[in-house]
């Protein structure tokens, strides 16, 4: 007796049996899922639907370990747990650190995108990677992984710029990418109404208001990129819209496309940077 398993797959968009004869999942859409081009590791994450939270983590992660690798030795190996594993600044600056030091004297605008993918120590990393599995949920869930994607990198971009122009020097990080997804959250809790809505302005709005007031208590931290990354990502919302009042349209997916490609080309770039000048 044929096993009818035995010529079936996930698919590799909604992960829905299916099989292998299929020209198009009966389910997503998707166009020849079978084929190894689609079926494999690489693009079962990527068209997954958390494709946006897991590039986003990953690259993260990548651009923090490469920062570590171009540091000095006798940084990396600080036995301070505040310094432990922390990049020196030439690295950072090298990597794609933005402010008006990188922007106005080497003229590196693409910076306002790099520096959203670098930290300063393993507690800086952590802090904003636990705050993205937080918030990230949320946003993909009522906005859809295309538009989150899209509000995370021009919200980031939006934040720093913000920071530039009113005089930052040097700054990193992901926090102010990590504002706008909140800033997009709060609109769309005021926006939707209703129990649930107020329930997420309420949550959302506090976690708001503590990190401007852990911003204004703790020095060094960069209130103008928070502030200005909350902004953009509430103007965001406002023009994309979320998924209970307009869903996702080809348009989104290609402006997400538009950021994924700019954000890889950049950071390949910074990296290529980075590696030149740490070998001369």
């Amino acid at each position: 007796m044929t096993d009818p398993t035995r010529h079936s797959i996930l698919c590799p968009r909604c992960r829905r049996l299916i099989s292998t004869d299929e020209r198009r999942c009966p389910h997503c859409g998707l166009t020849r899922p079978a084929s190894p081009l689609k079926n494999n590791p690489v693009t079962r994450a990527l068209a997954g639907e958390d494709w946006a939270f897991k590039s986003i983590l990953a690259l993260n992660i990548a651009m923090f370990v490469f920062s570590i690798l171009l540091s000095p030795r006798t940084v990396r190996l600080s036995l301070n747990p505040m310094t432990f594993l922390s990049p020196d600044s030439l690295s950072l600056m090298r990597l794609g650190a933005t402010g008006t030091l990188p922007i106005i004297r080497l003229g590196r605008w693409w910076s306002l995108i790099s520096a959203n993918y670098l930290h300063g120590g393993i507690l800086h990393i952590f802090f904003n990677m636990m705050a993205l599995y937080q918030i990230a949920p949320l946003v993909q869930r009522e906005f859809g992984r295309y538009r989150f994607f899209i509000i995370y990198t021009l919200g980031g971009v939006g934040g720093f710029y913000v920071s530039y122009l009113a005089g930052v020097s040097f700054t990193i990080g992901a926090s102010a990418a990590l504002c706008a997804l909140l800033g997009a959250a709060v609109y769309y809790g005021k926006s939707r109404g209703g129990a649930y809505g107020q329930a997420v302005y309420r949550q959302i709005g506090g976690w708001a208001v503590a990190i401007l007031a852990f911003g204004l208590i703790v020095p060094g931290i960069n209130n103008w990129g928070h502030g200005g990354g909350f902004v953009t990502g509430v103007l965001l919302a406002l023009v994309l819209g979320y998924n209970e009042r307009r869903p996702e349209s080809q348009g989104h997916r290609l402006a997400a496309a538009v950021c994924l490609v700019l954000t890889l080309a950049v950071l390949l770039w910074a990296l290529i940077i980075g590696i030149y000048y740490r070998m001369h």
